[in-house]
C-alpha cells in the first residue's frame, strides 16, 4: 500500500491519471484500425491504472475522481469496440465474412450442410453491432458507477431479446454474440473499477 498523505501518493495519483489517459489515447488510435498491439497496449495501461488504484490507501480528491470518471466513461464506450473486434478476429481467425452494415454474413437458414451455400453466404445478421456495443458499454459503466449493478441484468435482457431471432440463424452468430458481449462487459467493468477503487 502507498501511504496516504505522502509525496509518493501524490506521484502515484499523477501516474494513475497518466495511465488512464494513455489508455484512452491508445483506444482512440484503434478506432481507425483495430490493431492488436494498440488494443493490447490500451488494455495494459488500463490494467496498470487499476492495479495502481488498488495500491493507494487513501481516497482520491474530487478532481481526480471526476477526471478519472470522465476518462473511464469515454474509454469504456469507445475503447471496448476495438477490444471486441480484436478478440473476435482472434477467435474466428478470419473465417467469418463481414457484412456491409457491421454484421456477419451467414448461409441462409436451412442450408448449413450445403458447401455451396457456405461458400456464398448471403444473409447478414447482427447488424449494427458497433452502435449497440457502444450503448451497451455506456449502460454497463453507468450502472456500475451509479452503484446499481442489479441493472446489468436488465441490460443483458434487453440485448438478448433484441438479438433473439438472429441468434438462431447460425453458430457464428451465437459465438459472436457471446464473445463480443463478454469482452465489451469486461472492458466497461474494468473502466468503472478504476474509478470505484479510488473514490
Amino acid at each position: 500500500m502507498i501511504p496516504a498523505g505522502s509525496a509518493l501518493e501524490v506521484a502515484a495519483w499523477s501516474v494513475l491519471c497518466v495511465l488512464a489517459t494513455a489508455a484512452l489515447v491508445l483506444a482512440l488510435l484503434t478506432l481507425r484500425s483495430s490493431r492488436t498491439g494498440l488494443v493490447a497496449a490500451a488494455a495494459g495501461a488500463l490494467s496498470a491504472a487499476l492495479v495502481l488504484g488498488l495500491a493507494l490507501a487513501g481516497p482520491a480528491s474530487p478532481l481526480v475522481v471526476g477526471f478519472l470518471g470522465l476518462v473511464a466513461v469515454v474509454l469504456a464506450v469507445l475503447g471496448g469496440g476495438s477490444a471486441s473486434t480484436v478478440v473476435l478476429a482472434l477467435a474466428t481467425r478470419g473465417s467469418v465474412p463481414q457484412g456491409a452494415f457491421g454484421g456477419i454474413l451467414v448461409a441462409p437458414r436451412g442450408h448449413d450442410d450445403d458447401p455451396a451455400a457456405i461458400r456464398r453466404p448471403k444473409h447478414e445478421v447482427l447488424r449494427g453491432g458497433a452502435t449497440i456495443g457502444m450503448l451497451e458499454r455506456l449502460a454497463v459503466v453507468a450502472v456500475i458507477l451509479a452503484g446499481y449493478p442489479e441493472a446489468l441484468a436488465v441490460v443483458i435482457a434487453i440485448k438478448g431479446v433484441g438479438r433473439f431471432s438472429e441468434l438462431g440463424e447460425a453458430a457464428e452468430a451465437r459465438e459472436r454474440f457471446i464473445i463480443g458481449t463478454l469482452v465489451s462487459w469486461l472492458w466497461a467493468a474494468t473502466c468503472a473499477a478504476v474509478v470505484l477503487v479510488v473514490r
